[in-house]
């Protein structure tokens, strides 16, 4: 299969939610304490951040069927400079998935590349993101694509 890029239409909604239900499990298997089974959002939450411009939302298309195995969804997050920061422009990668029908066929890759693409041309200056702790495999793939810790949030669960 070959695959290629584009920004997602309302057409894609269904493909994105179906994505989405397989993110959604992935979460609550690792941390059925904090993640319930259900999407992140739902068709009315993606048709309003496709309208928003401050989210980029990208499909990875099969050349062949036009099927979709995979999405991304980034926001531009504006940081303002205080005592101890630099302003910055960040593109946050809040949500990437590929289906795991296409996974290890590069559908991964050519999403972070067209996101790294969407950042230069935002004029950010990194692209950040959030993986699980439990969740070994997506932190091996984003580190193979040149993604490194920035900091590192802990918790301590207390007991009931």
């Amino acid at each position: 299969m070959y695959f290629f890029v584009r920004k997602a239409d309302i057409d894609d909604i269904p493909a994105i939610l179906s994505l989405l239900s397989e993110v959604s499990q992935v979460h609550h298997e690792g941390r059925p304490d904090l993640f319930r089974s259900g999407q992140k959002y739902d068709g009315p939450a993606l048709a309003r951040l496709l309208a928003d411009n401050r989210y980029c939302i990208l499909v990875a298309v099969d050349t062949s069927t036009g099927e979709i195995y995979g999405h991304a969804i980034c926001i531009v997050r504006e940081t303002p400079g205080d005592r101890t920061h630099e302003p910055l422009r960040t593109l946050y990668l809040d949500d990437l998935c590929v289906s795991s029908a296409s996974r290890g066929q590069g559908v991964g890759r050519l999403l972070v590349k067209a996101v790294r693409c969407i950042a230069e041309m935002y004029g950010c200056y990194n692209v950040t993101l959030a993986v699980w702790a439990f969740n070994d495999r997506a932190e091996s793939f984003y580190t193979s694509c040149g993604f490194r810790p920035q900091y590192v949030e802990m918790e301590m669960i207390l007991d009931k």
